[in-house]
Parts: structure tokens; sequence; C-alpha cells
């Protein structure tokens, strides 16, 4: 094809994409928002398939079939936890204004500058070769268009050669310069860019279903023709399984986890799903609308790969070009022109999110901090310099564009053009993976520490560059074979294939495994042996327990600061970052939640500890966290608060009057500490004291039993020829003594089993009317011979009453007992048995009244204890254990219920328990 057509047609699209941003930022402007929708985030969102899908996809799959599957298995399996996981994290970077993945990191980590500058390294190197595929997929596939599939790459001088994806991506850094990096504020939406990825999102799923469609029917005769010709082919037939394609289950599981990782951390995905996001509702349908895309995408993924590997079987072309070259040679240019502009598309969104999100972080975490510590000279004035400051966070975003993407080119110049598609995308997931530990940990763990996370992310960073970066070397010539068969100083145990000797897995799965290994040990290790300092312990607050706070005015964040800072100063400040006009907006509104916050302002005036944290929030957008804090500490004077702040203040300072009241806040603590001990003692006492009542009582119950044995025992063995009827008379005695001191026993070992908590309850469906029935039965006889009238009233159709028969069986008995104790013996007992549901049907009140002599209101909770009535009892033995009420009410408890009495003297008594239904 014509190369000045298809340049033609790459500004032209280009330019189309200039047209919908700027329309977009238009819309803006008039607040007529064109990205406010769930259906432009899900697409944004799928900047996630870049050239690697496009073209990598179909050369994975022509080599190691289903395999490819796994890179976007991963991403729709986690699609239902975004709403737990990924709306948490937005939820924090809204309220803490965080523009990346850096500044998460360092945030949640006590806003660290050093932790930032590292994730953010770490996501340069990480990420360059994975820009340098974007670069080597325009480069191959406009060779491709114009000197057709078979042709040897261009040389690299020149508009038409290896040039032309240099020329490609200075035009789009400049777009992402102009769409991207407009202001200093980068929490600032993006909504020209946001839409252009969106539309790139549509060209490249319309330009892969179409090259699909083509290959499927045009070239073959359906998914059933390409399928069958495939398997008839014994090279291609094995690729049909994972295993006859040579997938093992740990490559298989490293590919889901990375590229879980993947769409977590990072960068361009961070930016377009939490930085770009307007409603957290727009989650809801992003998380069927972006699986659903991934889906479709890969539909003809197979059927493209082995249509090409049938049609050029033998000729040694690279898989990944089947995309390009199968409408290429078929004569269908229009179709293959649309083929590139669908590549062009899926390595263009990539660049110019990924760009962005990787100059706020060199900005944010790599200049700022050395700038923001530079104080200001008497010529400068402090306005002039914080002005100043804020134009060098924004030209160094755009001085960082240009040198991510020169990076990103020379690295394909000299390594990437030698390496698949897919190899370069794997090993960069594997970089960005080093942030998922501490970001995990981060938003469930309060325990982990800044030094924890430094050191996890730095050793997991070293294994990956050894393991997965360092072999790349070697094919160029830029490193020795000898590394990888003996090893990194001639030592075996230190080969990158085969670290500390552990062989038997693919490059990928080792160099992820001894990474994460190393990362998360160190990361929980040094974090359990370290200690949280008070910003830490304030951010991982905030971080876990996000969802407690509702705007970005709360939080504990809002404490962190102490000292007088002037409100002009402050405002000089944040004028020199946002502009005259935002920071008044910003003011107002601050004035507006808070007005005895926010008085009149004069050089005199101090500003508030939370408008100084909300300052810091506000700079936080432009600059990031951990450069913010610094600025707002060098710049108006202001510390922030901590334990060794204070303790430093009392070291230095020596202040009688501040030693003095700590020593008085020493007092008083000292003082209720010995109130609770007087208070703990007394009770040690009471509980002694009833454990020797428990005892003493105990053991005269036991002994009168006892006592009573022996005498008769005795009787019967010094007199053999005592009458038969009065031995009969004295053995029923004995063997009533022994069942009531066996009885006696069985309670008191009952009770000794609820009180550990070692009883255990058997646990079926009852009728509750049924249960009363029996129960009745049991003591039936007893009311027979008292001549007790019983009222029982239970209505029908009660749910049934999950239970352990035998326990409430017990209940009931014990509690119908007592009333036909209490009740008068001179014909008129009466007892009442009840039962009734609740009104919101939940729980069954059954109650057990009786006439008799009532109950004291002082004792309605002493009852229930352990031997009350001999403890309390003057006047005559009572009868019964006294243990019956204590074993009725732990086993009322241990159902889940409670149990009451109510009473009043010569009244008769109400015994009442409740248990739930469910």
């Amino acid at each position: 094809m014509n190369k000045l057509l298809v340049i033609g047609f790459s500004l032209g699209y280009l330019a189309l994409l200039f047209g919908v941003a700027y329309t977009a930022e238009r819309r803006l402007a008039e607040r007529r928002s064109l990205v406010s929708n769930p259906y432009v985030y899900a697409l944004s969102m799928a900047v996630y398939c870049t050239a690697w899908t496009f073209y990598g996809s179909v050369g994975r799959a022509a080599n190691f079939g289903l395999e490819f599957v796994g890179i976007y298995l991963g991403p729709t399996l986690l699609a239902p936890a975004w709403w737990l996981v990924l709306r948490k994290i937005i939820r924090i970077c809204r309220l803490q204004r965080l523009t990346s993945i850096a500044d998460f990191i360092s945030a949640r980590y006590g806003k660290s500058a050093s932790l930032g500058a590292l994730v953010t390294v770490v996501s340069v190197l990480g990420i360059i070769p994975y820009i340098s595929l974007q670069i080597k997929a325009i480069a191959a596939s406009f060779d491709i268009l114009t000197r057709g599939p078979g042709a040897a790459p261009a040389a690299s001088g020149g508009l038409m050669g290896v040039g032309s994806a240099l020329y490609t991506t200075a035009a789009l850094a400049f777009f992402t310069i102009i769409f991207g990096v407009r202001s200093v504020e980068a929490t600032e939406r993006h909504e020209g860019m946001v839409l252009a990825v969106a539309l790139e999102s549509l060209v490249k799923l319309v330009a892969f279903l179409a090259v699909g469609v083509f290959v499927t029917f045009g070239l073959f005769g359906g998914f059933g023709d390409v399928f069958e010709k495939a398997a008839a082919v014994p090279a291609l037939s094995r690729l049909f399984t994972l295993h006859g394609a040579g997938t093992s289950g740990p490559q298989w599981l490293t590919l889901l986890v990375l590229s879980v990782a993947a769409i977590l951390v990072l960068p361009r995905q961070f930016q377009v799903s939490v930085v770009e996001n307007v409603n957290e509702d727009h989650l809801r349908k992003a998380m069927w609308l972006f699986p659903l895309y991934l889906i479709i995408i890969n539909l003809f993924v197979l059927p493209v790969a082995f249509g090409g590997a049938l049609l050029y079987a033998g000729r040694g072309l690279d898989a990944d070009t089947f995309v390009l070259a199968l409408p290429l040679d078929a004569g269908h240019e229009w179709l293959a022109l649309l083929t590139y502009l669908g590549g062009l598309s899926a390595a263009s969104s990539m660049i110019i999110v990924e760009t962005i999100a990787l100059s706020v972080m060199m900005s944010n975490s790599l200049l700022m901090p050395l700038l923001v510590r530079i104080p200001a000279t008497a010529d400068q004035g402090q306005t002039r310099w914080f002005a100043y400051l804020g134009q060098a966070a924004l030209q160094s975003r755009r001085l960082a564009v240009i040198i991510v993407l020169l990076l990103a080119y020379g690295y394909y110049t000299l390594v990437g053009h030698l390496l698949p598609l897919v190899n370069i995308g794997l090993v960069s997931f594997a970089a960005v993976a080093q942030f998922v530990p501490v970001l995990l940990g981060g938003l469930y763990w309060k325990g982990g520490t800044r030094q924890g996370a430094t050191a996890g992310i730095l050793a997991g960073f070293l294994i990956w560059f050894f393991t997965l970066v360092l072999p790349t070397m070697v094919g160029p010539g830029m490193l020795p074979a000898a590394l990888l068969d003996h090893g990194l100083l001639g030592l075996d145990s230190l080969r990158p294939f085969a670290l500390f000797g552990l062989e038997g897995l693919d490059y990928l799965s080792h160099g992820l495994f001894w990474s994460w290994f190393f990362n998360v040990g160190l990361y929980v290790g040094v974090s359990l042996a370290g200690q949280p300092s008070a910003l830490e312990q304030r951010q991982a607050s905030l971080f876990v327990d996000v969802f407690h706070y509702r705007t970005v005015f709360e939080g504990p964040a809002d404490a962190g600061w102490q000292g007088a800072a002037p409100l002009p100063d402050l405002r000089a400040l944040l004028t020199g970052f946002l502009g005259k006009k935002r920071t008044s907006q910003a003011l107002k509104s601050f004035a507006d939640r808070f007005p005895d916050a926010h008085p009149a302002e004069t050089v005199a005036t101090a500003a508030d500890p939370r408008l100084l944290a909300y300052a810091e929030k506000l700079l936080a957008g432009s600059i990031g966290p951990a450069s913010a804090r610094l600025l707002l500490a060098s710049s108006v004077g202001v510390e922030e608060i901590s334990f060794d702040n204070v303790v430093g203040i009392l070291r230095e300072s020596q202040q009688v009057l501040e030693a003095n009241r700590q020593l008085q806040k020493q007092s008083r603590q000292l003082q209720r500490l010995t109130t609770q001990l007087q208070e703990a003692y007394v009770q040690l006492q009471q509980l002694d004291q009833r454990k020797d009542e428990f005892l003493y009582t105990v053991t005269h119950e036991l002994r009168t039993p006892l006592t009573s044995i022996r005498a008769l025992s005795e009787i019967l063995a010094d007199n053999p020829d005592l009458d038969e009827e009065e031995r009969h008379r004295f053995l029923g005695t004995i063997i009533r003594e022994s069942e009531r001191l066996s009885r006696l026993i069985t309670l008191v070992l009952d009770l000794e089993k609820y009180e550990s908590g070692q009883t255990t309850l058997d646990t079926e469906p009852l009728d509750v009317a049924e249960i009363l029935g029996d129960a009745i039965e049991s003591v039936g006889q007893l009311l027979r011979d008292k001549h007790i009238q019983l009222d029982v009233h239970v209505p029908p159709g009660l749910p049934p009453l999950p239970g352990d028969r035998d326990r409430l069986m017990q209940v009931l008995v014990n509690l119908l007992s007592n009333a036909i104790k209490s009740c008068r013996f001179d014909g008129t007992g009466r007892i009442g048995v009840g039962a009734q549901a609740a009104a919101d049907a939940r729980t069954v009140r059954i109650s057990i009244q009786d006439n008799g002599k009532g109950i004291d209101p002082a004792y309605h909770e002493l009852i229930f204890d352990k031997f009350f009535q001999a403890q309390n009892q003057t006047t005559r033995k009572p009868e019964g254990s006294g243990l019956g009420l204590a074993i009725t009410k732990k086993i009322v408890e241990l159902h889940a219920g409670r149990i009451w009495v109510e009473s009043q003297p010569d009244q008769g008594a109400s015994f009442s328990f409740e248990l739930p239904f469910a």
C-alpha cells in the first residue's frame, strides 16, 4: 500500500482524536460533560487491551493455544470484587486527592517521599519496556502495510523507515501534553483524553472483529471449518488443550495472578479506573461491561491464529503479524488499513494514558520533593516562589512525557525489537505486581509500616530485575551467555532461571514466585518488627476505615498539624499552585463548612489546623501527598503532631510547667488505677467469700444424704434379724438418699460444664406446644397429689423453635417443679403456663406463673445464683439443692435467650424466658 496514503490516514486518525478531545473539553467548560456515564468509563478501562491484545494475543495463541485466555480471565474473575476493592481505592483517592499509584502507596505509609520515589522508579523501569512494545507494534504494522508481510524491516532513517514509529510517538506526545498535562492540578479530570481513549477502544474492537469475521467466514467456512483444518495438523491440534500446548499449571496460575495484579496497579489502569472516575456508581455497570468487552475482543483470536498458521505454514512469518498480513495478502487493502488503524488505536491509547500517569508520578515523587525543600530567598518572595514551584510541577510533567517516550523508543531500538510482544508485556506485568502486597495490605491491615513496604518493594524489584530483565539482555549481546548457564559470579545458585536451585518452573512463574516470596516476607516481617509512626497510624486508620468518613473535611488527618501558620501565607501558597480563582473557591467551600475555622484574613490571623489539613489535601492533588506535606511544613511554619515530637519537646525545653502538667495527669491516672485496684480487691474478696460459701454448701448438701446412708447401713449391718418390713423401709430410704446424692453431684457437674463452656447443644426444630405438654405430663402426678389447678394457653401456629429438647425439658420441668413447691397447699393452688410469639415473630416468650408466697424484688437477680436458697434462708432448710435456677439460666443463655422473674411478696411469682426462633 502507498506509504503516503498510510501516513495520511495515520495523521488523519490522530487529528480525529484531537477533534474528539477538543470537543469534550469544550463541553466540559460549558458544564455538559460527555464522559460522565458508565459506558464511556467502561470503554476507557479497555485501555487494558493494548497492542499486546490486538497483535500479541494472536501470536501467543498460535504458539501456545488457549494460554492467552489467562491474561483476560484474571480481570474477568476479579470484576465482581471491584465494588469492594476498587471502590475503596476510589474513595480513598477522592478524600486525599491522590493522583497515582505512587501517591497512593506513599500516602498510606506516612506520606513518605522516599517510598513514593521508589514506586515511581519501579513503575518507570517496569513500564518502559511495555511502552516500547507499543512502539514496536506501530513500526511493525507500518512496515507490513507499506512493504508487505514478508519484507525485511526498513532502515531506521527517514520518514519511510522505522522512524515512522518515532514520528507517530512524537505526535502522541504532543497530544498527551495538550490534553493530558494542561494543568498543574493532577486531580483535574482529563475529559478530552478519556473520551479519545474510549473512542479508540471502539475502533480497535471494530477493527479486530472485522478482520476476525473476514478470516473466519471469508478465508474459511466458519469456526467449524477453521478448527477442523487446524485439528488435522499435528502442530496445531496440540494447541486445543493447555497440556498439549505445553502450558503447565503454575504457568496458568501465574498468568491469572499477573493479570489480576495488572488491572489494579498498572499506572494507566489506575489513571482511568481511579483518577478519572467521575462517579463510584459507574463501577456497577463497568463490572460487567468491561469483562464483556474482553470476551468480545477475544472471540476471533483462535480463528485468526489458526488461519494464519494454516495459510503461512512454512513461511516463517511472525505470528504477531497475522492480524494485518491476512487481509493484506488477500487483496483487501482497505480492511488492512482499518486493521492498521485498530492496532494504532490500541498502541496509542496505552501510550497516552501511561505517559500521563508516569509523568505525574515522576513530577510528584522525584522532582517536587527536592524542590519544595529549597527555601524562598528574600529577592524571590514567597508568592513568586510558590508560583514558580507550580510552573515547575507543570513543566516537569510535560518534560517527563517526552523523557518517558524517548526512553521507551531507545529500549525498542536496543532490545525491544528482538522480543515477542507478549513476552515484553508479561515482564512489565511482573514488575508492577510488586505493588500488590503493599496495596492490599494498606487497604485491609493497619499494621503495615513504611519500612516494611520499602523493604518488600525493593526486594521484589531486585529479584524481578535479576530473574526477568537480565536474561533479555543476553540475546542482544549486552550480557554474556554464561550468566544464564553458570549464574552470577559463577555461582550456580544465582542462575536467573533457577535461583537458589529452584528448577522445573517456567521463567515467568519462577520470577514471580521468588519476587513475591521476598516481597511479602519482608513487608510482613519488617512491619511486625517495627512500630508505625503517629502519621502512619492516622493514615492506616483512614485507609482501612475509609467508609466511615464522608467528606474531605473529615478523617484522622485533620488533627495532624500544630503551630501557628499565617492565613495570608497559606493563601499565597495555594494560589501559586491552584491560581487565584481556584484558591478562592476552595477557601470559600471550607468557610461554608467551618465558619468558625475561617476568620477575617489579616497578617496576624493564624490558620486553623483543620484548614491546614484541607490545604494539604488540595496541594496533594497538584504535587503529591509527600511533597504537599513537606511544602506546608517548610513554607508556612507548621509541623506535624506526633508522639516523637511531644517527647522531643519535653526533653529539649525542660519546661517545669509542662512537666508538672504531665505529673498531674499521671497522678490522676494513678488515682484512677488505685480506685480500680481497690474495687477489684473488693470483688476478689466477695468472690472468695462466695467460693467458701459454695464449698460449705456443697459439703453440707453432700453430708446430709451420706449421713443417712451410713446410719441406715450400720443399722442393717448390726441387726441381721431386723424385721423384713423395717429392712425394706431402710433400704428404700438408702436408695432415695443415694438418688438424691447422685442428682446433686450431677447438678454440680452440669453447672461446671455450663460455666466452663464445655457443653454443646443438640439442636433440632421443636414444637412449642408439644414440648410444653411433655413437661406438664412429667409433673402431672405432683399436680394431682397437691390438687393444683393448671391453666395452659398456647396459641396455634407457632413456628418451630430450634433447641436442645432434653435441655429445654430440664428448664420447663425445673420451673414447673418450683411453681408446684411454691403454690398453696389448701386446695387453692393455681399455675398458669403460657407461650406467645413476639410482634416481630423473631422470639417466643414462655411464662410459668404461680399464686404462692412470692419473692421480694431485692432477690429477683440473686435467686439465679448458685445455692441462693441455702445462703439466704434462715428460718428453715428449703426444698431442693439451690442449683436448679442457676442451671436453668445457663441453659437459656446457651440458647441465646434470657430469663427473668416478676413477683411481689404474697402475690405469687411469674418466671419468663425468651428464645429466638432462629
